[in-house]
């Protein structure tokens, strides 16, 4: 019997969710060791987490999260730290640019 190799057809919001995803399990991977404030990104990657559990993917609650990822930037007062995720908030830019690569 023969496998179907069927490939599922990516659409931009598979694209997005997924650079999401990556941006987020790096961003955990930075904040793994303890610094001051470290409760404000914690609860942030909390959120954003249950966000990207939901089966629907709307645009524009990413656009809020991203924007509550700058205000968590701002309360950080481990400067290194800040650093750090100010880095992530510009890749979670990205990600959500990101589109469809057209063959």
């Amino acid at each position: 019997m023969a496998k179907s190799k069927t490939k599922k057809t990516l659409t931009d919001i598979d694209v997005k969710r997924k650079a999401v995803k990556l941006v987020i399990t790096h961003l955990k991977k930075k904040v793994e060791n303890d610094f001051l404030s470290k409760e404000h990104i914690v609860n942030w990657i909390t959120e954003m987490d249950e966000l990207l559990a939901k089966p629907e993917f709307n645009l524009s609650e990413y656009y809020e999260m991203r924007r509550k990822l700058n205000d968590v930037i701002e309360r950080t007062l481990d400067e290194e730290m800040r650093f750090k995720i100010r880095d992530s908030w510009y890749s979670l830019g990205k990600a959500l640019d990101k589109r469809v690569k057209q063959s």
